[in-house]
C-alpha cells in the first residue's frame, strides 16, 4: 500500500510544512524552556523509528507480550551503557509511568 510508504509530504503537505518550520525555527533561535531543548538527527531517528509501534510492557527477556526481541536488545544496550556511564551494578530505563518520566526530564 502507498500508504505505508509514501513520505509524509506527500501524505498531509500542511502537517510536513509545519514540522519543517519548527525545525526551522528551532535551529535558528536560542530556545530558554528547558524542556523544549533541541535533540540530534540521531535522536529523532531513534524516537521515530519502527520501534514506536512496539508494545513491550515488562522488562528484557519478560515481557507481556511476544515479539519483543529487538525490543529487548534496544533496551539491554541501554541498560549496559547506563550502568557503564554510572559505574553502576544495576540500572532501570523504564520510567513508572509518562507523568514520572516528564517529571525526570524537568527537574534533570
Amino acid at each position: 500500500m502507498d500508504f505505508f510508504s509514501k513520505p509524509l509530504n506527500e501524505i498531509d503537505k500542511e502537517i510536513s510544512l509545519a514540522i519543517d518550520k519548527e525545525l526551522s525555527r528551532q535551529q535558528n533561535q536560542i530556545e530558554l524552556i528547558a524542556s523544549e531543548n533541541i535533540v540530534s538527527k540521531a535522536v529523532l531517528e531513534a524516537q521515530g523509528s519502527i520501534l514506536t509501534n512496539k508494545y513491550a510492557e515488562g522488562y528484557v527477556s519478560a515481557r507481556y507480550y511476544g515479539g519483543c526481541e529487538f525490543v529487548d536488545i534496544a533496551e539491554d544496550l541501554a541498560i549496559k551503557r547506563l550502568k557503564e556511564l554510572y559505574k553502576c551494578e544495576y540500572a532501570n530505563v523504564q520510567p513508572h509511568s509518562g507523568a514520572q518520566a516528564n517529571g525526570a526530564v524537568l527537574l534533570a
